[in-house]
């Protein structure tokens, strides 16, 4: 996890972000996400290569393990099935519960937690764009794999397209096998649950959740090994690059703040630290219309038989407090 300050002497806790701040945030993803699978959707032949590409280097390497989970999955539905549900649900539901609870338990970790996840996310999303990648479920069947998800599709409610609702295929981007977010998003919900669950049971689930995750998309065929490596890599990056982003972020928000101000001019600028506008015409200076000067009720109105108060330097030396104003009045007679 990327150092986040903890408050202590003479430092103030970072204020937590709110829920209607990070609403954006999960908008400008999903934006990011849509531009993307519009560039790819025509670049079928390319996505296609891309994935015979990895498929042969895994061969050469020795590393082909998607076919004989593959073959498991489609041969025993009792492993099929689980792994379909596990593919098209607990990715939108298991990580966006850890952020909620970090939110809302770890609040100083917050955020430094959201920003490894968005910086990652955003790499991964380059990596679609620029490298879409056909699944092994779309290559053709002499390839050897099956779509598990099409197989099984009665117990579920995807259809043909990937994770979709039946109908919704349109709204996924069917190339995004590089790199593997499932698996890069399943290691992140894992680190926080090693590092801030307090249980046997939490840091468990921590290393259980990743490990099952990459057996499930590669026996599903929805992804190569190689993508499971590089969800992994692009989560690595993301950590590093998390604390470069938070300061370009605080710099970014300082400046526009300044911005902000120097055009709203100086009468909307506030006291540092206090969030109050300066004190102008204070009750009680001289220099306020409602407070007179001279003991006056009003501009050229006076108490009868008051003396003119007048400042010691005005009245010179020897004069003494009473001579200079600082008497008692005199006498009503």
């Amino acid at each position: 996890m990327p150092h986040t300050e903890t408050p202590g002497a003479g430092t103030a806790p970072a204020a937590r972000p709110r829920w209607w701040t990070e609403l954006p945030l999960i908008v400008l993803v999903y934006a990011c996400y849509s531009a993307g699978r519009l560039l790819v959707d025509g670049d079928v032949a390319g996505a296609v290569g891309h994935g015979l590409a990895i498929l042969r280097v895994e061969q050469a390497l020795h590393l082909d393990a998607e076919h004989p989970l593959n073959r498991l999955f489609t041969r025993e539905p009792w492993l099929g099935v689980p792994a379909d549900f596990w593919y098209a649900s607990l990715h939108y539901l298991v990580t966006p519960a850890i952020l909620v609870w970090v939110f809302r338990s770890r609040a100083a970790h917050y955020r430094a937690a959201r920003t490894w996840l968005m910086t990652s996310t955003f790499i991964g999303l380059i990596g679609f764009t620029l490298l879409p990648t056909c699944p092994p479920r779309l290559l053709g069947a002499g390839h050897g794999f099956v779509d598990t998800m099409a197989h099984y599709s009665a117990y579920g409610w995807w259809g043909g397209e990937a994770s979709a609702p039946r109908g919704l295929g349109g709204m996924t981007n069917q190339y995004a096998a590089m790199p593997s977010l499932h698996v890069g998003w399943a290691l992140w919900c894992g680190a926080l649950l090693w590092r801030y669950g307090g249980t046997r049971a939490a840091k468990a689930a921590g290393v259980a959740y990743p490990l099952v995750t990459t057996v499930v998309v590669m026996g599903t065929a929805n992804h190569y090994l190689l993508d499971t490596v590089a969800g992994a890599a692009v989560m690595g990056l993301g950590l590093l690059l998390a604390p470069r982003v938070t300061r370009c972020a605080d710099r970014t928000g300082a400046w526009v703040t300044a911005r902000v101000a120097a055009v709203a001019g100086p009468g909307a600028s506030t006291v540092p630290g206090t969030g109050a506008t300066p004190a102008t015409d204070a009750p009680g200076d001289a220099n306020s219309p409602d407070v007179s000067g001279g003991c006056q009720t009003s501009a050229g109105e006076r108490i009868p038989r008051q003396r003119e108060q007048r400042s010691p330097a005005a009245a010179g030396p020897g004069t003494s407090p009473a001579d200079a104003g600082g008497g008692a009045p005199a006498p009503v007679r």
